[in-house]
């Protein structure tokens, strides 16, 4: 059921972000007098139609593979490919008439539809919700980095007070791409101490792989113990739900990270757990397996890290949600010239649907949805304003180039250009769509 909820959540999310993005070229033709023939959802390969209807001289349909979307406009080379009706004469209707300029905004309209529907989304969501974040220097207790974090020198109850030589103020910023894309300075407060630490360049790789908590997360104390993992090592043990942990090998335990580097480093072996039940101590020897697990799932005492809300005005929200929206396009760009530059590998970079589908949940929360749907309007902009053909910024470039020389390019070109644009393209969905499987496959293994 899961599955079917993650599906139907992509299959919305990307049939509003098409629609509207389809929409913007729709619109931005007709304003120019240019007839514009098909408006489809999805494509209908090889004339495949799930729906149709005409309207005043237009088709609109949903086609059958779920890829993208598009406008066929009289008198363009586009991925239809459709090149007969630029044999006859150039007629006053059709793209090919119009003015370069005027065509380029039709080409980029689809990119200013996404950017404004980015905005627009942080913006309610912004207005709606406020801000929710925990203020850094109330965090009484630090942080507990994870693998990633103590590779590059931090240590529990340290506290990053500034990211390249600005104030934290809230610790949300330390999980952020500001620090994420590498390549930072992080001024950090131990023991009375500042120490400044380096991010790599391609931190990104390892947070693909082990994921964001393995980086750093406010450090937090375990109260007792919630549930017991059925046929686990601590259900045969005999501790249950209700005891507290007192320490493991004579180390105490107060913090969750303390009890996690013990048992990781216990693993294989056989460890010593002192716990309390009912006010009375009793220590369990135990043998513990490969990943140093206990199976145990406990209470954290949240009153140590703190929560503030902001909530903002109809007019104050729009430039919160505006920045939301302008920074992760902006973050987006700087992980993609991360791509490009060797510093990050594709595979951790990149995701397809299925990487989508699973960001989205297997439950409906409207919140997530309509914020992914916020951030993928964005990430949509990004990609179709990069320069190959068959995308708007192959287009808009060519009309830039049609402009400068003051001259169109020819058509034979423009086939050839949106035959190779067609082919990077293909090859990008279906190295994502790969990455995707391989991804979802590793998560399954024991």
């Amino acid at each position: 059921m899961s599955g079917l909820v993650m599906a139907g959540q992509l299959l919305l999310g990307l049939s509003i972000l098409i629609v509207l993005h389809e929409l913007g070229h729709f619109l931005a033709a007709r304003a120019f007098g240019i007839k514009v023939e098909k408006f489809y959802l999805f494509f209908d390969a090889w004339g495949v139609k799930l729906f149709k209807f005409t309207y005043k001289g237009c088709e609109y349909g949903i086609g059958w593979l779920p890829l993208g979307g598009y406008v066929k406009i009289a008198g363009m080379i586009d991925e239809s490919m459709d090149t007969e009706q630029l044999k006859g004469e150039p007629q006053p209707w059709e793209f090919r008439s119009k003015p370069a300029w005027q065509r380029l905004i039709v080409m980029l309209a689809g990119i200013i539809v996404n950017i404004i529907l980015g905005i627009f989304i942080f913006w309610m969501l912004t207005l709606r919700y406020g801000e929710t974040f925990i203020p850094n220097d109330r965090l009484a207790d630090g942080l507990a980095p994870g693998v990633i974090g103590k590779a590059i020198g931090l240590k529990s109850g340290d506290l990053i007070t500034a990211i390249d030589g600005e104030r934290v103020v809230r610790f949300e910023d330390v999980r952020s791409p500001k620090v994420l894309l590498g390549n930072t300075k992080l001024t950090v407060s131990r023991n009375g101490e500042l120490v400044d630490l380096t991010v790599p360049g391609d931190i990104l790789n390892e947070v693909s792989d082990l994921g964001i908590d393995e980086f750093v997360i406010p450090r937090f104390r375990i109260t007792h113990i919630e549930q017991i993992k059925k046929g686990g090592i601590a259900e045969k043990a005999g501790l249950k739900a209700g005891d507290s942990l007192v320490s493991i090998n004579q180390q105490p335990i107060v913090f969750w990270d303390q009890m996690s580097d013990e048992l990781l480093a216990s693993k294989n072996k056989e460890a010593s757990i002192t716990f309390s039940r009912n006010g009375k101590l009793d220590t369990l020897q135990v043998k513990l397996g490969a990943e140093g697990e206990l199976g145990i799932y406990t209470g954290r005492d949240i009153s140590r890290i703190p929560q503030e809300q902001i909530k903002y005005s109809f007019l104050e929200a729009l430039p919160i949600g505006a920045s939301k929206a302008w920074g992760s396009l902006t973050d987006n760009a700087k992980a993609l010239g991360k791509v490009v530059t060797g510093q990050v590998k594709a595979n951790k970079a990149l995701s397809g649907p299925v990487g989508i589908a699973r960001m989205f949940g297997g439950e409906v929360d409207w919140v997530k949805f309509w914020s992914l749907v916020g951030l993928l309007s964005m990430a949509l902009a990004l990609m179709n304003v990069l320069p190959i053909p068959a995308l708007d910024g192959g287009h808009a470039i060519f009309l830039i180039v049609e402009m400068i020389k003051g001259k169109p390019l020819s058509d034979k070109f423009m086939e050839r250009a949106q035959v190779v644009g067609f082919v990077i393209i293909v090859a990008l969905m279906i190295f994502a769509l790969g990455n995707d499987l391989i991804k979802a496959f590793s998560d399954k293994l024991p």
